[in-house]
């Protein structure tokens, strides 16, 4: 995002987390200035239980457990998917050539900041996590991908490399990658392109990163927050981390809340802890909410009548049509009009097209056009019928993930704001056009709203 970045002191006021014994868990030990140096690190979680040094036999068994442990342990990926660890370290232990594992830490979504937040402020952690991948999977080469922009961050990750070196520990050779900034780049498959020489775009699968990778060898791509994860459940096992959460998504959490809410920031919870818990440990709403948008720009809104009778977990925010994604909640104001935000959003979207295949290009240009003149009052009468029509043209057709992604906010903001869009329809432009934006985008300086951190 463009603007000054934050202090971690401004990221992270004081709070009381519901449960002192619960939480934090990765975010203890964080500073208010600077990473967590490696000596502090080992105070907090204690020494890595690596299996560098054991011998070949025990450390392929120790490779096997602690992958059967994070089976135990239900840990999901935390970049947006969803998808079990475990299994994507299997499928990558399983092949014959020597693997590669990269920390995804790119966070191109505008509206997150947990992974830059671990990266700046706990680059150990995540470390550990990815150097216990490394070897889970038979890996001689770890990457750690930092978006370019990201100045702080590159600095705290290169700083806590070095301080590995210097140490002495025996770990799989380690560096650090930064990365273009723009949307996409972060897909797995966009990553692995861009460390093989290529553009950082998705690419068209199969073969899958676990088969034929970077370079040609069988990657493991996990987000930085599950290989932090990683690194606890390594210290303190399944039954300590499903502790939190629930059945079908134990653990706790980092989440980005911002927009109508006194203390916007990075908190962590628990899965299954309630919407109206996260806003009143931020603070409480600054205004009356009119929406949720829930997940990041590749997530789904929900009504801000829900406020009080929606849970963070999948599974209960699955019959909503939503899902927590990547880790963002955004509260949208009633002083904002969520058709000219929708019309910005759809628009900036659009723009993050690779340009790769058709349905991307053209379908999500067109489609942004179709919302930008309803929001100018100027699209006719058959809007809606319009809107059905081009996003069926492009669901599912996409050379990547992206147009399935930038229709969901689009299509569900016209759902939940049905009455707005309908009145824009009939008779143009409403007064709250004319306000402040509020959902961050890097064409414009962030608000001091949604750009401060908080924890819980």
């Amino acid at each position: 995002m463009s603007g000054s970045a934050p202090t971690i002191a401004e990221r992270i006021p004081d709070y009381e987390p519901a449960s002192a014994a619960a939480l934090p868990r990765l975010l203890s030990g964080i500073r208010p200035r600077g990473p967590l140096p490696l000596d502090e690190h080992v105070e907090v979680h204690g020494q890595l239980p690596s299996a560098a040094g054991r011998g070949r036999r025990r450390a392929r068994e120790h490779a096997g457990m602690l992958i059967e442990e994070i089976e135990r342990a239900g840990l999901l990926g935390r970049g947006g998917a969803g998808f079990p660890t475990a299994t994507k370290m299997r499928a990558v232990a399983g092949r014959r050539r020597r693997a590669i594992v990269v920390a995804n830490g790119a966070e191109g979504e505008p509206a997150s900041l947990k992974d830059r937040t671990l990266l700046e402020s706990l680059p150990h952690l995540v470390l550990d996590g990815a150097i216990l991948a490394a070897e889970a999977v038979g890996a001689d080469e770890l990457v750690v991908c930092v978006c370019e922009s990201a100045d702080t961050g590159i600095g705290s990750v290169a700083g806590a490399i070095e301080e590995r070196a210097a140490s002495g520990e025996r770990s799989p050779a380690l560096r650090l990658a930064p990365v273009p900034s723009h949307y996409v780049a972060g897909q797995e498959s966009a990553l692995v392109n861009y460390l093989s020489g290529g553009p950082a775009k998705p690419t068209f699968t199969p073969p899958m990163p676990f088969e034929q990778g970077v370079r040609g060898r069988p990657t493991l791509v996990d987000n930085v927050e599950t290989l932090a994860h990683v690194a606890l459940i390594a210290r303190h096992g399944a039954s300590w981390f499903r502790e939190l959460g629930t059945p079908s998504q134990p653990g706790s959490a980092l989440v980005t809340l911002s927009g109508a809410v006194a203390h916007p920031g990075v908190y962590e919870i628990e899965h299954g802890a309630s919407l109206s818990s996260l806003v009143t440990a931020a603070g409480g709403a600054t205004a009356r909410v009119r929406g949720a948008l829930l997940g990041g720009y590749a997530g789904s809104w929900v009504s801000g009548q829900l406020l009080n009778g929606v849970a963070l977990s999948n599974e209960h925010l699955a019959p909503h049509g939503a899902s927590l994604g990547a880790g963002v909640v955004l509260l949208l104001s009633e002083q904002a009009c969520p058709v000219a935000e929708t019309a910005r959003l759809a628009r900036w979207l659009a723009d993050q097209s690779t340009r790769q295949c058709g349905p991307c290009v053209h379908g999500l240009d067109a489609l942004a056009g179709t919302i930008e003149e309803l929001a100018a009052g100027i699209a006719g009468a058959r809007v809606a019928q319009r809107i059905d029509q081009l996003a069926s043209l492009v669901a599912r057709r996409g050379a990547c993930g992206h147009p399935d992604g930038a229709l969901r906010p689009i299509l569900s903001a016209v759902q939940v704001f049905q009455a707005e869009f309908a009145d824009h329809a009939r008779h143009g432009p409403c007064a709250a056009c004319a306000r402040p934006v509020e959902l961050p985008l890097p064409e414009r300086p962030v608000s001091d709203a949604s750009n401060r951190e908080a924890r819980r």
